[in-house]
């Protein structure tokens, strides 16, 4: 019998061979009846493939594989969200991810259940678990459509919230959704910190251990439409806030203006709730936001017998005769099995010969919880009390009285030697624990002696060369850098006349006038929360004297005296820009003319700062306030050097030091890395109050939010009514094309690209009239928030009237010479001038990087 060959039977079967290889390398984006994963094998979500579902190893040197989605198209590999975050599985290849009886379930070598879905459904062959772009993984019945998910990740969340994702609280069911931390780095089994929120409240809360909350987020506001105690969330150009409070479940939600914008939210495993983004340029996470502020805000972090410090690295210490109960924890940043005794107790007993415990003091501590109150009226009783209870493992003794803690000491704080509000701690130690060689002492103590001597003599001579090197200055003030003067405390306290007449206040300090012995006006800031090493604030205290400039207010000198750090201005009589801008008395307005003049000269002070230092510095908080007023309403820069005199310190907590909300570049507020065109941003949004006398957010007597670039944007777009955008109370005296060129440049300068975005050095030639702006198109931000803003009432000039005669702002009539600028948590000093917007200047033209060019 012969048999016909087909060679195209070979074909189809050899095709359908390299279809299904093809189909698991490249990933599919679900798991159906037919089609499971196990090993490497994995599913994509589709159409963009953002993530990526399989097994993973999140230390990478051990067998412990974990069912987890991560992002695809990130280098680093962070995960998101884990199905068995408490039961591991040895070998991936043995395991499988399927759909079995109408679950996804996750099966061992032995085939047995791991993990599952807990779907009550029994349909099997329909049932299908798919891989969304918005990294929720979700279980449908294929054969319904338009059917809501039979179950997803989003409602059962780790320790990751993304965008479009829920925190719920069930009001049906009464429990909450809960983001809990992982256990430490590598093991993301549930640790110590949680998330939830608060219905009855509106808050969102973060505990330890489930049971003791330590940190809240405040009440939502409806009306600002952020938690009371996050004020980051203000006029955020990067995401949708948003709180739903029905019959079934209340719940907030956010999510991103722009869907390249990649962010999480995350519990993290030291007890902070933190927003991270993407930054593509560096290939890393960056911290946009964290609460709470302190890593030893958060609740026993280091553990029972571990003690937190705020100013050293890491963070927790054991206390004194303990030790980590596990080295490879602690090594991972897990520090919550806390501390062992070294040596037991030898509690005292009747005709013991053995040695009596004794009581280690440990001062400026906040004390531990949970402590019991002992009947004692010395220190002394209050001792034999703990003494005579084995169990008493600490005591303390103040005003109130004797306190006793019998159980694990927690949530030990040390706190900075600056601050006197600790109290002291007597830790209960083995006698052991206090023996020392006094022979080893004595020397010890003869070769500190002869060092400190040393030191002691070594300090008198410096001290001596230093005075006779300044003394040129005069009886009390010293020279620094030669142009510099060092004051002494109780010289600018008989110039203020003890401080008493205050000009005003800030975030880093007050400002008070003074009057030095030759009659010249100074204006003295007292920097507060500023812990600074001698020599570094006077070297940058140096540094920033050396730059002046006609538009810059320039620093006389400086007093720095242990703690006390002051520095001192000249003082500038009319006060600041906001004071004439928004003035309590019709007296003050400004004229268009000398409006003009401050725009110009605030720009040529920016564009020394940015282009004509030896580094770049970046202002960081431009607005009305930052800008004073000499007697010839000559503006200068204010507080320019701030940033560098505080950076270093906040750098810890730069997320939170931003500026002033409403002048900030959407760069800065998603936590990329600034560069001076934040300034140029925060310029523009400063040129339209300029122009029109208004803050650019105000709340009308109506109640409506009125956001002023975004009108005066729309009317420079439209080419009509210009004079329409002017302070009405100028009654249009003003050079419409003046008014028509400071709107126009005012719409280039906040522009979402900073690319798109003139330098100062354009701003000054545009003012001054060697280039022309063409017509800039309007910010996608501004966009966003007429979207955003369904109640929004634009400005005519009868509502600006009203608005105007109806504006009392209760700051300004304080000069911001006491202004501090709350951004300066980053050091300019370590800023790059970027690169130009253009790519050519002349006389007559410009090329900017946009398809609508700035200027021509």
């Amino acid at each position: 019998m012969k048999l016909n060959y087909n060679p195209w039977l070979k074909v189809n079967y050899l095709f359908l061979c390299f279809a299904y290889l093809f189909r698991l390398s490249h990933g599919t984006d679900r798991i159906t009846a037919n089609y499971s994963i196990s090993g490497d094998q994995t599913i994509v979500s589709q159409p963009e493939g953002i993530f990526e579902l399989g097994f993973f190893n999140p230390s990478g040197n051990s067998s412990k594989y974990y069912i987890g989605i991560w992002y695809k198209k990130i280098s680093l590999q962070t995960v998101v969200w884990v199905a068995n975050r408490e039961n591991p599985v040895i070998d991936k290849h043995s395991c499988e991810l399927k759909i079995m009886n109408g679950n996804l379930v996750l099966t061992n070598g032995s085939k047995s259940p791991v993990w599952s879905s807990n779907l009550t459904s029994t349909k099997s062959d329909s049932i299908n678990a798919v891989l969304l772009d918005s990294g929720n993984l979700v279980i449908r019945d294929g054969s319904e459509r338009n059917q809501k998910p039979l179950w997803q990740s989003f409602d059962e969340p780790t320790n990751t919230w993304l965008p479009g994702g829920k925190l719920i609280y069930d009001k049906r069911g009464r429990k909450p959704q809960r983001l809990i931390s992982w256990k430490n780095q590598d093991d993301p089994a549930r640790g110590l910190f949680s998330l939830e929120l608060v219905p009855t409240t509106k808050e969102y809360v973060i505990k330890w251990n489930l049971t003791r909350q330590f940190w809240t987020s405040g009440a939502w506001d409806d009306q600002e439409r952020i938690f009371s105690l996050v004020p980051e969330m203000r006029l955020n150009y990067i995401y949708n806030f948003s709180y739903i409070d029905n019959s079934n479940e209340s719940y907030f939600t956010y999510s991103v203006y722009h869907s390249s914008f990649i962010s999480r939210f995350v519990m993290d495993i030291s007890g902070q709730v933190k927003q991270l983004t993407w930054l593509e340029e560096t290939q890393q996470w960056n911290l946009f936001w964290s609460n709470p502020k302190q890593q030893c805000q958060v609740y026993a972090y280091c553990g029972a017998f571990g003690s937190c410090n705020q100013n050293s690295l890491p963070f927790c210490t054991c206390l004194k005769g303990f030790k980590p109960k596990s080295e490879g924890d602690w090594g991972l940043s897990d520090y919550s099995r806390g501390c062992e005794r070294k040596t037991d107790l030898q509690c005292e007993r009747p005709n013991s010969q053995k040695k009596r415990d004794r009581f280690f003091p440990y001062n400026n501590l906040v004390l531990p919880q949970n402590d019991t109150k002992l009947n004692a009226g010395t220190i002394e009783e209050c001792e034999a009390a703990c003494s005579k209870n084995c169990s008493c493992y600490a005591y303390a003794y103040d005003g109130s009285g004797c306190s006793a803690w019998h159980e694990d000491l927690l949530n030990i704080q040390q706190l900075s030697d600056g601050d006197t509000s600790g109290k002291t701690l007597y830790l209960r130690l083995a006698a052991s624990e206090f023996t020392k060689k006094k022979n080893k002492n004595l020397v010890i103590g003869v070769v500190v002696g002869s060092i400190i001597v040393t030191l002691a003599l070594f300090c008198l001579v410096f001290g001596l060369l230093w005075r006779q090197k300044y003394r040129s200055v005069g009886s009390s003030n010293k020279g620094v850098e030669g142009s510099l003067i060092s004051f002494g405390y109780r010289e600018l306290q008989h110039a203020t006349k003890n401080f008493s007449d205050k000009l005003g206040g800030g975030g880093f300090g007050s400002v008070f006038k003074g009057t030095l012995p030759d009659s010249s006006v100074i204006a003295v800031k007292k920097l507060e929360s500023f812990s600074q090493g001698e020599k570094q604030f006077r070297t940058e205290v140096s540094t920033i004297g050396t730059i002046q400039h006609v538009n810059l207010v320039r620093l006389r000198g400086f007093c720095s005296e242990g703690t006390k750090k002051l520095l001192v201005y000249d003082y500038m009589p009319n006060g600041s820009l906001e004071a004439h801008l928004f003035p309590e008395k019709s007296s003050n307005l400004l004229d268009w003319k000398t409006r003009y003049q401050i725009a110009l000269g605030t720009a040529r002070g920016l564009t020394y700062l940015h282009e004509k230092c030896r580094d770049c510095i970046i202002h960081c908080d431009i607005k009305p306030e930052n800008i004073l007023l000499d007697a010839e309403f000559c503006p200068k820069v204010a507080d320019f050097g701030l940033a560098k005199l505080v950076g270093r310190d906040f750098s810890r907590v730069l997320t939170t030091m931003r500026g002033t909300r409403g002048y900030l570049a959407p760069e800065w507020i998603s936590g990329v890395a600034i560069t001076a065109k934040a300034d140029v941003f925060s310029y523009g949004m400063m040129l339209f109050e300029l122009i029109s006398g208004h803050r650019n957010t105000e709340q009308s007597v109506y109640g409506t939010v009125k956001f002023f670039p975004t009108w005066a944007a729309s009317k420079v777009a439209e080419g009509a009514e210009i004079m329409s955008i002017l302070d009405p109370r100028l009654e249009g005296n003003a050079d419409e094309e003046e008014v028509k060129k400071i709107c126009k440049l005012a719409c280039w300068c906040i522009q979402d690209n900073e690319i798109q975005r003139p330098s100062m050095g354009q701003v000054v030639q545009i003012i001054e009239g060697v280039l022309d702006v063409n017509m800039p198109p309007m910010p996608r931000s501004l966009q966003v928030f007429v979207e955003e803003q369904d109640n929004i009432m634009f400005y005519t000039e009868s509502s600006s009237a009203q608005s105007s005669q109806s504006r009392n702002t209760s700051s300004s009539a304080q000069s911001s010479q006491t202004r501090n600028t709350s951004s300066s948590a980053q050091s300019s000093q370590t800023r790059n001038t970027p690169t130009a917007s253009s790519s050519s200047i002349s006389k007559n033209s410009v090329s900017t990087m946009s398809n609508n060019n700035a200027v021509e």
